[in-house]
């Protein structure tokens, strides 16, 4: 059990029947009444912010989110198969459990299944992937003082905005975070 008063951020706790991790907490000494501890919660399953108080005597027990390196194998229909690379067994999540989180994933790479007492709840991708531009128009010399960009087509089917140099068959680095165009390879 752990008490508001012991909060740090990136903290996992079980409060009101879901799994939220603290995104941001703060101890409050007003000049008239009790200490509180004012908190934001992210519910790391649906992923809803919510703001609240506790009393710093409040215990909520610590919830262990268990985050284990899986490889991606391939899609069938709305499931996607992934195998542990340890013990070879292998599970088959839906399209709702994953959302867009393969988008930028490659069959056969490694990716983070993030569960909470055995039910998995997303899947965490590789921070950066190298990928081939499969579609692209083509840019036109001297046009790069402005840092335009055009839209590419990456081997998975993913669109991404890289430079006006970018030419198809170029392999490309992506930040699979916020599918942003970080460089060629």
């Amino acid at each position: 059990m752990i008490t508001a008063g012991d909060f740090r951020n990136g903290l996992t706790i079980e409060y009101d029947g879901k799994v939220c991790q603290i995104v941001e907490f703060q101890h409050v000494k007003p000049g008239k009444g009790a200490a509180f501890v004012r908190t934001k919660l992210k519910d790391i399953v649906n992923g809803g912010v919510v703001e609240t108080s506790f009393r710093p005597t409040e215990k909520f027990p610590q919830a262990h989110i268990d985050r284990k390196d899986m490889q991606y194998l391939y899609a069938d229909g709305d499931l996607y198969n992934f195998m542990d690379a340890e013990t070879y067994d292998q599970i088959a999540l839906s399209k709702d459990d994953i959302g867009d989180a393969l988008k930028f994933v490659k069959e056969n790479e490694t990716c983070k299944v993030c569960s909470y007492k055995g039910n998995v709840f997303s899947v965490e991708p590789p921070i950066t992937v190298e990928l081939e531009v499969t579609e692209t128009e083509p840019g036109f010399k001297g046009d790069t003082a402005t840092g335009a960009t055009k839209p590419a087509t990456v081997e998975t089917g993913a669109n991404v905005l890289v430079p006006l140099f970018v030419e198809q068959g170029d392999v490309i680095k992506i930040d699979t975070r916020t599918g942003e165009y970080l460089s060629r390879v």
